[in-house]
């Protein structure tokens, strides 16, 4: 599978739609802030920084630092188990996607940040 055309989006052109999914079901900006802070080791800083930039998917993944504990997020995604990925960016991607549909879903913050 091509995946070329995601990794290329800009991460500020979705980043929005992570903001609106997590509203509409009662949640906050700073909340997807933190779950993408957890996942990525950026701060707010470089969180706005990547936003201006208009930094796309693989450069966005590339300088992030994830979290050890990003291996324990399981489930489907898009019709895939997140586990199963084997491609390591893609792997990356939904593993936000996963855990902003856990937000929108109404889970706890420490089970999303697998605490």
């Amino acid at each position: 599978m091509d995946n070329t055309r995601i990794y290329k989006m800009s991460f500020a052109g979705v980043y929005p739609f992570y903001i609106q999914k997590a509203e509409k079901k009662g949640r906050t900006k700073a909340e997807v802030d933190e779950i993408i802070f957890w996942l990525t080791g950026y701060d707010e800083q470089t969180l706005q920084q990547h936003i201006e930039d208009n930094t796309d998917f693989e450069h966005f993944f590339a300088q992030a630092q994830i979290n050890p504990n990003a291996s324990k997020i399981t489930g489907v995604i898009c019709g895939c188990r997140v586990e199963e990925i084997e491609d390591e960016l893609m792997q990356k991607i939904r593993y936000l996607d996963k855990m902003i549909d856990e937000l929108a879903k109404g889970k706890a913050m420490g089970k999303i940040l697998r605490k």
